[in-house]
């Protein structure tokens, strides 16, 4: 009986050790200004300045280069400590590559006022890297 009882109180210690404290989900607000670049497999690529505002579950932005990236506004999602979810509410024509458009999933990294959002696809990378003003 007593090693019955040793074994379960190391059973219940263990498990309250390896519980995992969920940590709270990121949250945008204001305004954040910085840069977007469409890299290649070489990590380059043409660099756009823009502004992206988030209000509630909202968010709008502006690029200095026309559709690139393709920003106008629409909502968000945080979506676990590492993503974020954007649908985009515009109409676009057809003259330029929708894949500029600011949609989907992208990773989400925060870091105090810094703010990356990073999409993969293929050989190229999409990289937001904001800071909140």
């Amino acid at each position: 009986m007593r090693h019955f009882l040793a074994a379960a109180l190391s059973m219940l210690l263990l498990t309250t050790a390896c519980t995992k404290t969920d940590q709270p989900l990121p949250t945008l607000s204001g305004t954040y200004v910085g840069t977007f670049q469409r890299q290649d497999a070489a990590g380059t690529g043409p660099v756009s300045q823009v502004s992206l505002t988030f209000a509630g579950a909202t968010w709008s932005g502006t690029s200095q280069m026309p559709k690139y990236p393709a920003l106008c506004n629409g909502t968000y999602k945080v979506t676990g400590a590492d993503g974020i979810t954007f649908a985009n509410a515009c109409f676009w024509t057809a003259e330029f590559d929708w894949t500029l458009i600011l949609s989907e999933r992208q990773k989400l990294i925060v870091r105090g006022d810094e703010v990356e959002f990073i999409r993969e696809w293929g050989s190229h990378h999409d990289v937001y890297k904001l800071r909140k003003q």
